[in-house]
Order: structure tokens, then C-alpha cells, then sequence
């Protein structure tokens, strides 16, 4: 899993207002949960911008005042008209605690039903992960090199090794469907 340094400072006032007037500063009201206490932390908003806008997970080194936490990007809350961050959630890493986090999903290989004039829809990007910190996988990966035509692939059919997956195993995962001017053919034959 890759990993990110944010630099954070705690945060003495709690509340709406307090709240309210750093976000105004461009600063991101914070909370750091799952050690032994919470830590209330403000971060600058230019520091989101690696971890949240791009489809990896990242493990994030939150250096608050010269303390350090392992932690990740447990919720993000985004306001609804103009997409500035609210607030954010960070969930201390413990070795031996298992973490739920959802990962990307990768397709791997060349769909024989693509080649034959097919459409390769993918139904999901990300799929929900359950593994000790030092085996979070990047992403999870799916074959469609089997894929034919009208044909898919489930969360049944991914790779796993040192992790579980939460989400359901008949989930689709991706489709090549058939199109119209083959529906035709096929039919007439």
C-alpha cells in the first residue's frame, strides 16, 4: 500500500462555529480514532488533495505536532453544492487489528468476446476489504480473459491471498455484452 505524509495541529476548540471558521481558512476539521483516545486535528485542504482525489488507497503518516499515527482515510464528508470537505475521519492502524477499507478494482487481460465485436462493461470500481494492516492490497484483481460474449465475471472470481472480501461473492463484476448488429446475426442464423 502506498503511503502519505499529512502534517496536521491539534485542535483545542471543538464546535460548529470553531468549525465553521476553519473551514473559512481553508483548513479540514478532523478526528483520529481507533487508538487508545481520540484526536481532534485540523489539516490544511491542499493536503487532501493526493489522498482523496485519485481511485488508490493510501496509508496516510499523520504528523500532528511532531506525533506520529498510522493511520487511514476512514470518511470523508464533502458539502453538497460546492465539493469543499467538511470533515474527516482517520482510523489509527493497529498490527494485529484487522481494518475494512474499500480498494479499487483492477480487470486484468484481453476478453476474447471484446475481440469479437462485444462491449466489456465494468459494474463496480471498488470493493470492500477485510485484512491486518501489513496485507492490504492495493487493489483487487479480476480476470476477463475468459470473458465471452453475453458472458461475466463475479467477485467470486477475484484473486485473493493474506486479505477476505467483504463485498458479496455473486456481485457482478463485469459484463461484455452482445451488441445489436450481432443480436441480429445470431438470431437470423
Amino acid at each position: 500500500m502506498k503511503k502519505l505524509e499529512i502534517i496536521g495541529y491539534k485542535r483545542a476548540n471543538l464546535g460548529k462555529t470553531t468549525a465553521k471558521e476553519l473551514r473559512k481558512e481553508a483548513n479540514v476539521p478532523c478526528v483520529v480514532y481507533g487508538g487508545k483516545e481520540h484526536i481532534h486535528c485540523i489539516i490544511p485542504m491542499i493536503m487532501f488533495k493526493k489522498l482523496v482525489y485519485t481511485p488508490e488507497v493510501h496509508e496516510v503518516e499523520l504528523n500532528i505536532e511532531g506525533d506520529i499515527y498510522r493511520c487511514i482515510l476512514q470518511d470523508i464528508q464533502f458539502h453538497p453544492v460546492n465539493e469543499i470537505i467538511l470533515h474527516a475521519d482517520f482510523l489509527e492502524l493497529n498490527d494485529d487489528k484487522p481494518v475494512k477499507i474499500e480498494v479499487p478494482l483492477r480487470l486484468t487481460g484481453a476478453a476474447p468476446g471484446v475481440q469479437k465485436g462485444g462491449k466489456l462493461f465494468q459494474k463496480i470500481e471498488r470493493v470492500k476489504v477485510k485484512a491486518l494492516p501489513k496485507n492490504l492490497p492495493d487493489f483487487v484483481e479480476v480476470s476477463v480473459a475468459e470473458l465471452e460474449l453475453g458472458k461475466s465475471v463475479r467477485i467470486s472470481d477475484a484473486k485473493v491471498s493474506n486479505f477476505e472480501i467483504l463485498t458479496n461473492a455473486a456481485v457482478t463484476v463485469a459484463t461484455v455484452t452482445v451488441p445489436r448488429e450481432l443480436k441480429g446475426k445470431t438470431e437470423g442464423a
